[in-house]
């Protein structure tokens, strides 16, 4: 006998994190997917120098923890892995509708989509599979998902909807090979409507470069 693997539907319960407040005065809210090895409160800290009064920023927190090295002492989240994608896809985007949905933005708001390494894959299709509407979608660092198509974008109206991808010129994961796959992905799925950004330095997150965003 074979072992079999079966499947079961359970409630869970995961955090987020939010910095400012929410108001009249809020003109951007930012929906920021941290990359690998974050914790959602740590992440936030790099938006610490957008205006409080103008930014909201709501900071979804990865699933799966694990303690990062060998010393048992600091603990990182990912988002997904090779294991069960597909199904780890499905609870992830239903985790984010329960954010969203607690959250009740108001209309008068632009909404920022971010994402930031493997934040990037978790940003990327969560917009596709809700056709979430967004003033602005900002990917830093990462790959989109292959599985992702010219089509699933045409919700998006090119014209209006910003979209910026973000590479550092030594990121060690960003090969010049991966990067010219990438601009080719990225004029396909855009229709050369997106605005590809190099700057100084590595796999990291610049907040200076965040700050100029808005």
């Amino acid at each position: 006998m074979f072992p079999k693997e079966e499947t079961v539907t359970y409630t869970a319960k995961n955090t987020y994190l939010t910095q400012n407040t929410l108001g009249e005065k809020t003109k951007n809210v930012w929906l920021v997917f941290h990359g690998i090895g974050y914790l959602s409160r740590y992440f936030v800290k790099y938006f610490e120098g957008l205006d409080p009064e103008e930014n909201y920023i709501i900071v979804p927190q990865a699933p799966s923890k694990y303690y990062l090295k060998n010393e048992y002492k600091y603990v990182g989240a990912s988002w997904l892995t090779k294991e069960n994608t597909s199904m780890e896809i499905d609870n992830v985007i239903h985790y984010v509708d329960a954010v969203l949905q607690t959250e009740q933005l108001p209309s008068h708001v632009n909404l920022i989509l971010f994402g930031f390494s493997q934040g990037v894959s978790v940003a990327t299709r969560y917009l596709v599979h809700r056709k979430l509407k967004c003033h602005a979608l900002i990917l830093y660092a990462g790959g989109i998902p292959n599985e992702l198509k010219k089509e699933d974008f045409d919700f998006l109206d090119r014209d209006t909807t910003q979209v910026k991808l973000m590479y550092g010129d030594k990121d060690e994961f960003i090969t010049p090979e991966r990067l010219a796959t990438e601009k080719v992905k990225i004029e396909d799925l855009f229709q050369g409507k997106a605005e590809v950004l190099m700057f100084k330095g590595g796999h990291e997150v610049k907040p200076k470069l965040i700050r100029g965003l808005v």
